[in-house]
């Protein structure tokens, strides 16, 4: 399911392939709608009606890029959908509607020494469709258009997955098996869009909900690579899932911070934290919803996030899917 999830194309504003392919794997397991943004919420029947009302969410969409216009010789010229550095897309493949492009810049053998000490801009960048001019680009591709990354999905070495959008399909399916399976207690989940561009899908979502307590299935940054020590690595692949105390948009509940640990190490269930207050999730606006909102994030370590190759552990994977029915039931009690 994660390799289908991950080769769908759905940046912010255009999850509808996404949408879909979840819509068609909990059918029939929950209620569901669509609301006015293109979240699904999802309310699933447990065994127990609980006394609080709890949301598990994570975001369809992916970083991209969008088309804002055709130069005369039939370039496209681009602008980023969500946070990605031009560092990691000079020479990159792409796809839009189908078509294969490269993202280029002028040749290095052409640079000025002065330019030569700087990345370029993605002002500067542009995708080369083959085209011969102007014309000949607009038979393929319209202004708003999307390109997205193209990456194949595969395993890595021993026990690795690379591919685009791990951020945040990884979540999507996490919760899709959730609704799959027999829950204690009556759940809510959100699948939402616009994350990438401002967390907008979540905050409609959880104001519609109202949850007392919201529990937001992410990646996060790793740069457990060579060369980074201590806690300049953030978190570490094969580490298992990463719950923080904070972020850079949201300050997490402390009680189900320490909850979390304390399953953890009654389970015999790889954990760890984030040593670096970077990043932000969707928890930063569910958390200043409706009356507010108690919020928690478990998230899986990814190195290289927002390109168009990202990597994580598959032993992380297994460690959170044994983790997260456990601490969804205790925040019931």
């Amino acid at each position: 399911m994660l390799k289908e999830l991950c080769l769908l194309n759905g940046t912010s504003g255009r999850e509808e392939n996404v949408r879909n392919y979840i819509i068609d794997k909990i059918k029939g397991k929950c209620e569901y709608s669509v609301d006015a943004l293109g979240s699904i919420i999802a309310f699933k029947k447990g065994r127990k009606l609980p006394s609080k009302k709890v949301l598990i969410a994570a975001h369809m969409d992916e970083v991209g890029f969008i088309i804002t216009d055709i130069t005369d010789d039939g370039y496209l010229c681009f602008a980023p959908v969500g946070g990605i550095d031009s560092s990691v897309v000079l020479g990159r493949h792409v796809d839009i509607n189908g078509i294969n492009g490269i993202i280029g810049a002028k040749a290095v053998h052409l640079l000025t020494d002065e330019e030569k000490k700087t990345e370029p801009s993605m002002s500067k960048l542009v995708i080369d469709i083959g085209a011969t001019d102007k014309s000949q680009a607009e038979k393929y591709v319209n202004l708003g258009d999307c390109a997205y990354f193209s990456c194949d999905f595969c395993e890595l070495g021993n026990g690795f997955i690379k591919s685009k959008a791990l951020d945040d399909r990884i979540g999507c399916m996490l919760m899709i098996e959730l609704i799959n399976s027999n829950l204690e207690y009556d759940t809510y989940f959100a699948f939402n869009v616009q994350e990438e561009v401002g967390l907008r899908g979540s905050g409609c979502s959880a104001y519609s909900i109202k949850p007392d307590i919201a529990i937001v299935l992410e990646v996060t940054t790793a740069a457990d690579i060579d060369g980074v020590t201590g806690g300049d690595k953030c978190c570490v692949l094969g580490s298992g899932p990463v719950v923080s105390f904070m972020d850079g948009r949201t300050i997490y509940d402390k009680s189900i911070y320490d909850l979390a640990f304390k399953i953890a190490k009654e389970n015999d269930i790889k954990i760890q934290t984030k040593t670096k207050i970077a990043g932000g999730n969707d928890a930063g606006a569910i958390q200043q919803s409706a009356f507010g909102c108690r919020v928690a994030a478990v998230s899986l370590p990814c190195r290289y996030i927002h390109s168009g190759a990202s990597v994580v552990n598959i032993g992380d994977i297994e460690e959170t899917r044994r983790f997260l029915p456990l601490l969804i039931s205790e925040l019931y009690d």
